[in-house]
């Protein structure tokens, strides 16, 4: 489903040429849940950014569906993200004067505009009891745990049916018990759904509990990490 080809990125910094990314060449099935790790630098970020269609490689194709988005302008990335990727992020980002209801329908409402705002309730509505929060749909942020807000975050996510999801990050803010419960949410729905799932994270026991972990360094795909490591520490 999804596959990059001698991906490359350079930033121009006045006189300078700071290339992040140096050549990725990646497949990844439609189904999947794999992690992006790697230090600080390593250019996974930059690599998500891509992979979101929030920016566009300097070099090289990026396939979807057989799709070269690579080739896409603003406009057209835009509308391929409504339509096949939700995102999740460490810092929830979530409006902070909404409910968790509104908050999960707010994508909807820009994407499908012709949809009724029943539907769009109603399709929040089951959303967010998904994700174990049916009590809470009238609660603000404020109102809400670090957990709960992810949760809200996670939901929101899915509004448009993405085919797509990919988390920045998304235990960075949480305690070890919520994070395990987040990360598990992310494999139920990858399991349950079909979803293939992109998690970005430093943390090689966050990545071991992906099915693959793709490790980067300088900008380049090292081995893989996951069969060192043991999902029970997770």
């Amino acid at each position: 489903m999804i596959r990059l080809r001698d991906i490359t990125k350079v930033y121009h910094l006045g006189e300078i040429d700071l290339q992040v990314l140096k050549g990725i060449t990646l497949d990844i099935n439609e189904g999947e849940f794999v992690s992006l790790t790697g230090a600080s630098g390593s250019g996974k970020s930059t690599l998500m950014n891509i992979l979101g269609c929030l920016d566009r490689p300097t070099s090289g194709h990026y396939y979807i569906a057989g799709e070269d988005v690579a080739k896409f302008n603003a406009a057209e990335r835009a509308t391929l993200r409504n339509k096949r990727i939700g995102f999740v992020f460490q810092n929830f980002n979530l409006l902070s004067r909404t409910t968790a209801l509104e908050n999960v329908m707010m994508p909807a409402v820009y994407a499908h505009p012709a949809l009724s705002m029943k539907a769009m309730r109603e399709r929040s509505v089951e959303l967010l009891n998904l994700v174990g929060l049916s009590d809470r749909m009238d609660h603000t942020p404020a109102q809400l745990s670090g957990g709960q807000q992810q949760r809200v975050a996670i939901a929101r996510s899915l509004i448009n049916n993405p085919s797509i999801l990919l988390a920045d990050e998304p235990t960075g803010n949480l305690d070890s018990t919520t994070s395990k419960e987040v990360l598990h949410m992310f494999k139920d729905l990858n399991r349950q759904q079909g979803i293939t799932v992109i998690l970005v994270t430093h943390d090689p026991k966050i990545a071991a509990f992906t099915d693959r972990a793709i490790n980067m360094a300088d900008g380049l795909i090292c081995e893989g990490i996951s069969d060192m490591l043991s999902k029970d520490d997770v």
